[in-house]
C-alpha cells in the first residue's frame, strides 16, 4: 500500500521494489502498459500475466508490481477527472455569481426607481388635494408627462430609417436584458444554482407576455449567435423563418427583414406569424447582440400582407446578449417579449397566449437547453443509444416534433386537405398525398399497387380536461399503453411503412404479450427523453401473409415533471423498423397536454400515479387543512390528439372510417383515465373508491388492522380520533399492499406509499404479480416462508431488495406479512408491509 499511495501522490510512473526504493519504468514499458490501460483499465490477474508473456519488455516486472501500476494509473485518472470537474464547476459558479451580482444591482436600481416614483406620486396626490378648488387640471397632467412613453415619429423604409428602428430596438432590448424596463420576478420553481439551467424570470404587469433567462454555455459567442438565429433548429413551435432582405450597417452590424411562422399548439387555434426586423451588432465591451422587433404601421417601415390561416402577432424588442466568459464559453441573456393576440382564440384558450410562464418554458428555456445540449455534444461526441451520435438523435427528435406539429395544424401548403365529416364534428380527418410526406421512401410496385404506402391520413381532436395534472396523465399514458391503445392498429401502422401492401386492422388478429421499453436513447436536461418501445407479440397473421411479430415504436416524451410551472406535456411516437435508418419515413402520432393556468403544483416530485391520493378531497379538489401533501387545485388543461396512418390511396374511405372510430375510442379512454386520476373524483362523503373484485375499501381496511392485531398483538395503525381506519392506513408512511390467494398471487390493494414504491396506480395494480417485485433471493425466501404465513398467520422478512413496476430497485429495512381474515374468519388475502423503503 505504501507503493500505491506514494506513486499516486507524486503522479510519476515508478516501479515499487521490495527494498522500499523506486525505479522508473522505461518509456517502452510505459507505452505498453498505457496501451493495455486504454483497452482495459482494470485487467484481471490472468490478463496481466498474459501481458507479461506477450510483451518481453515487461518480462522483468512482477505481476504484483504491474497491479500496483494499474492502481496508481486509475488513481491519477480519477484525480484528473475530479480536478477537471471541479474546475468546470468553479467556472460555472463564478459566472453564476457574476450574474447574481448583476441581478442584485438591477434590483437595487429598480427599488430606487420605485422609491422615487412613489415619492413623486405621493407629492402629486398632495398637490391634487390642495388644488381641489382649481377647475383646471392641466398643471397636474403636464407635470407627469415625462413618465409617459413618447410616440415615435413615423420613419421611412430607407436604410437610414431601418437603422434608426434597429438602434432603438437595441436600446429597448438592453433595458430589458440588464435594466429595469420590465419588472421581472423569479419564475416559480426555478431556483438558481450550480446545477440549474440558469436564472429564469417572468414579467409582472407589462403588456403582452415576457420571459428572461441568464445562463452560462460552453460555446463561443459567435457560435451561440449562429445557433440562436437558426430558430427552427431549436424552437419546436417554429415552422419557418425566411430572410427576405439583409443589409450591412456602417458600424459593422447587420439588419435583416424576416418573416416567421409559428405552429398553433392545438387544433382549436390558428398559427401565429411575425414580420420582423433583426439587428446583429457588437457592443463596445465586445458583447454580441442579436435583437428583434416586429415591424408595424407605427414604424412606417416595409409591410408584409396578411397570410391565410395565420394571425399576425407582435414581437416587442427581444433578443440575445452574448458576452465572452473568462476561461471560455459565453454568458447569455435571453429576452422574449410578445403580444400573441389572445383575442383571436376562444376564451377558454386565452391563458395559453397570456402566460409568461408558458412562454418561458417553451421558448426562452428551450434556447438555453439547446445551447447546453450542443455544448455537451461538442465536448463529448460519443456514440450513444442505437449506435448514433447525439446530434443524429437530436435530429430524429426534431423530426418527430415537426411531424406532429404538421399533423396538428394541417396546412394546405404542406399538402393537407380535409375530408368531409361523417355527421359528427368531434374528430377532424385530413389526407396528405404529397410526395414529400413520405420522404425517403423507395417506391416499387406489386400487383399494380405501391409496396410502400404513398399517402397519409390524420385524425385529430382537442378536448378540455378538468382537475388532472398533465404530467401525471401523460406518465400514465406512457407507462400503461394497453389502457388506451389498440395493439392491432399499432401493428397495422408499423406494417404500413414496411414493404408489402396492408389490409385494415379489422381483418387481423394479434396476441400481444406486453410492452418493453428498450434502453434510453436520448435525454435533454432530464426534461425530454427519447426511447424505443417494443410491443411483443406471440404472432400476427393475415389471410394471405404473415405480419411482423414485433412492433417497434420510436417515442419522444417531455413535460413529466409535476413541479415545472406551465409545462407542456407531450407524448409523440411513430412506428419504425428494427433497423431504423436515418432517412426512414416517420409518421408521428401522439398527445399534447397544455395547462390553462400557471398554478404551481406543489406535489412531491416523487409522487407517483395514484388514483386515490386525494382521499377526503372536496368538490373543488382542495384537501382538508393541515394536509399539504398535494395541491392539485381546480386546474384546466387542453389535450390535443393527432394520429397519422400511412395507407394506399384506394383504401382511403376505409382507413378514414377506422381512424375516426379509433380516435373516438382513445378520447373515451383518456376521459376515463383522467376521471380516475382526478383528485376531485373522491369526495369526503364518497369515501374510498372500491376496487374491482374486493369488498368495500373501509371493510378491507378493518380486516387488515384486525388481523394484524390478532396475529402480532399490536394495534395497527395508530389512528387519530378524527380519522377513519382507511385514511390512517392510506397515509401510513410504510408501504402496505395486499395480494390475492391464487396460485399466482396478484396485488389487489396498496396504500399511497405502496403505490409510490411500486410506481403504479390502482388501475394497473392488479397487473402486477407478487413474484415480479422480488429478486432471486427474495423469491427463494418467500417460497420457503409462505407456508408459515398460512399456518402461523404471519412472518417477518429480513431487509433486502425488490423491484418496482418500472424495474427500479427498492431497498427495505424489513418486511412483515400477515394473513387477512374476513368476517367469517376465512383467509381473504395476504398483506405485506415494507418498512423504511427507499429507491436505490
Amino acid at each position: 500500500m505504501m507503493a500505491v499511495s506514494s506513486a499516486c501522490k507524486d503522479g510519476s510512473d515508478k516501479l515499487g521494489m521490495d527494498n522500499g526504493k523506486y525505479v522508473r519504468y522505461t518509456p517502452e514499458q510505459v507505452d505498453a502498459l498505457e496501451r493495455l490501460y486504454h483497452e482495459c483499465p482494470k485487467p484481471s490477474s490472468m490478463r496481466r500475466q498474459q501481458l507479461i508473456r506477450e510483451c518481453p519488455i515487461l518480462s522483468n516486472i512482477e505481476p504484483k508490481q504491474i497491479k500496483v501500476w494499474f492502481q496508481n494509473r486509475r488513481c491519477r485518472e480519477k484525480q484528473r477527472k475530479e480536478a477537471s470537474r471541479l474546475q468546470a464547476v468553479n467556472r460555472k459558479l463564478s459566472a453564476m455569481n457574476k450574474l447574481l451580482m448583476e441581478e442584485n444591482d438591477r434590483l437595487q436600481k429598480q427599488v430606487s426607481q420605485l422609491v422615487c416614483e412613489n415619492s413623486f406620486f405621493r407629492q402629486q396626490t398632495q398637490n391634487a388635494t390642495l388644488a381641489t378648488t382649481d377647475t383646471s387640471c392641466d398643471s397636474v397632467v403636464t407635470s407627469g408627462q415625462h413618465h409617459l412613453t413618447p410616440q415615435h415619429p413615423p420613419r421611412d423604409a430607407s436604410p437610414a430609417g431601418l437603422l434608426s428602428i434597429a438602434e432603438e430596438t437595441l436600446t429597448e432590448f438592453l433595458s430589458k436584458a440588464t435594466g429595469t424596463a420590465v419588472e421581472w420576478v423569479q419564475m416559480p420553481g426555478m431556483k438558481p444554482g450550480p446545477d440549474s439551467i440558469g436564472i429564469i424570470a417572468i414579467s409582472h404587469g407589462c403588456p403582452g407576455v415576457a420571459a428572461r433567462a441568464c445562463g452560462l454555455v460552453g460555446l463561443e459567442p459567435t457560435r451561440v449567435a449562429e445557433i440562436l438565429k437558426d430558430r427552427p433548429s431549436w424552437f419546436r413551435d417554429c415552422r419557418a423563418v425566411d430572410v427576405l432582405n439583409a443589409m450591412s450597417t456602417g458600424n459593422g452590424g447587420t439588419i435583416e427583414l424576416l418573416y416567421m411562422q409559428l405552429y398553433a399548439p392545438t387544433t382549436l387555434a390558428p398559427g401565429r406569424d411575425f414580420w420582423l426586423l433583426r439587428y446583429t451588432s457588437v457592443l463596445e465591451d465586445g458583447s454580441l447582440v442579436v435583437c428583434e422587433r416586429s415591424l408595424n404601421n407605427t414604424q412606417n417601415g416595409p409591410t408584409m400582407p396578411p397570410v391565410q390561416h395565420f394571425v399576425r402577432a407582435d414581437m416587442l424588442p427581444s433578443g440575445y446578449l452574448i458576452r465572452p466568459c473568462e476561461g471560455g464559453g459565453s454568458i447569455i441573456h435571453v429576452v422574449d417579449h410578445m403580444d400573441l393576440e389572445p383575442w383571436s382564440v376562444p376564451e377558454v384558450l386565452r391563458p395559453l397566449y397570456e402566460s409568461s410562464a408558458l412562454l418561458a418554458q417553451k421558448t426562452t428555456m428551450a434556447a438555453l437547453r439547446h445551447l447546453r445540449q450542443i455544448s455537451q455534444e461538442v465536448s463529448q461526441p460519443n456514440v450513444t443509444g442505437w449506435g448514433r451520435r447525439p446530434a443524429a438523435l437530436r435530429a430524429v427528435s426534431q423530426r418527430l416534433s415537426k411531424g406532429f406539429n404538421e399533423a396538428v395544424n394541417g396546412f394546405a401548403d404542406d399538402g393537407w386537405s380535409m375530408l368531409e365529416s361523417d355527421g359528427v364534428d368531434d374528430v377532424t380527418v385530413l389526407v396528405n398525398s404529397s410526395p414529400n410526406k413520405m420522404m425517403g421512401a423507395n417506391f416499387c410496385y406489386v400487383n399494380g399497387f405501391p409496396s410502400m404506402s404513398s399517402s397519409v391520413l390524420c385524425a385529430k381532436a382537442s378536448m378540455l380536461l378538468q382537475d388532472v395534472s398533465p404530467a401525471i396523465l401523460l406518465r400514465f399514458l406512457r407507462e400503461h399503453r394497453s389502457e388506451w391503445a389498440d395493439s392491432s392498429i399499432d401493428a397495422y401502422s408499423a406494417a404500413a411503412i414496411k414493404a408489402g401492401p396492408c389490409s385494415l386492422p379489422g381483418s387481423q388478429a394479434g396476441n400481444f404479450g406486453g410492452q418493453v421499453i428498450l434502453p434510453l436513447a436520448y435525454t435533454i436536461e432530464h426534461e425530454e427523453f427519447m426511447e424505443v418501445i417494443k410491443l411483443e407479440s406471440m404472432g400476427y397473421y393475415r389471410e394471405d401473409m404473415t405480419m411482423p411479430g414485433d412492433v417497434f415504436l420510436l417515442q419522444l416524451c417531455n413535460g413529466v415533471d409535476e413541479n415545472s410551472v406551465g409545462t407542456c406535456a407531450e407524448l409523440i411516437f411513430a412506428p419504425i423498423d428494427a433497423s431504423f435508418s436515418d432517412d426512414a419515413p416517420i409518421v408521428p402520432s401522439g398527445f399534447r397536454i397544455i395547462p390553462l393556468d400557471a398554478a404551481m403544483d406543489s406535489a412531491s416530485p416523487n409522487r407517483t400515479l395514484d388514483l386515490a391520493s386525494a382521499l377526503e378531497v372536496g368538490p373543488t379538489g382542495s384537501k382538508a387543512s393541515g394536509d399539504n401533501s398535494t395541491n392539485c387545485g381546480s386546474t384546466k388543461s387542453v389535450m390535443t390528439i393527432a394520429f397519422q396512418f400511412a395507407f394506399e390511396i384506394h383504401l382511403q374511405d376505409n382507413v378514414a372510417a377506422m381512424a375516426r372510430q379509433y380516435v373516438r375510442s382513445i378520447i373515451s379512454s383518456v376521459q376515463r383515465v383522467a376521471l380516475a386520476l382526478s383528485p376531485s373524483r373522491f369526495g369526503s362523503d364518497a369515501g374510498f373508491r372500491p376496487l374491482p373484485g374486493t369488498p368495500e375499501a373501509h371493510t378491507l381496511a378493518q380486516w387488515i388492522c384486525q388481523s394484524y392485531r390478532c396475529y402480532l398483538g399490536v394495534e395497527f395503525p395508530k389512528c387519530e380520533a378524527s380519522e377513519s381506519i382507511l385514511k390512517s392506513l392510506w397515509h401510513h408512511s410504510d408501504a402496505i399492499m395486499c395480494c390475492s390467494l391464487k396460485a399466482l398471487p396478484v396485488f389487489t390493494f396498496a396504500n399511497q406509499a405502496g403505490l409510490d414504491m411500486l410506481e403504479t396506480t390502482l388501475i394497473a395494480l392488479q397487473d402486477i404479480t407478487l413474484e415480479k417485485i422480488f429478486d432471486d433471493n427474495g423469491k427463494k425466501t418467500l417460497c420457503a416462508e409462505f407456508p408459515q404465513i398460512m399456518q402461523q398467520g404471519f412472518m417477518c422478512l429480513q431487509g433486502g431488495i425488490c423491484l418496482s413496476s418500472m424495474g427500479r430497485p427498492v431497498s427495505y429495512e424489513r418486511a412483515v406479512a400477515w394473513k387477512v381474515l374476513n368476517e367469517e374468519e376465512n383467509a381473504h388475502c395476504i398483506c405485506f408491509m415494507f418498512i423504511n423503503w427507499s429507491f436505490v
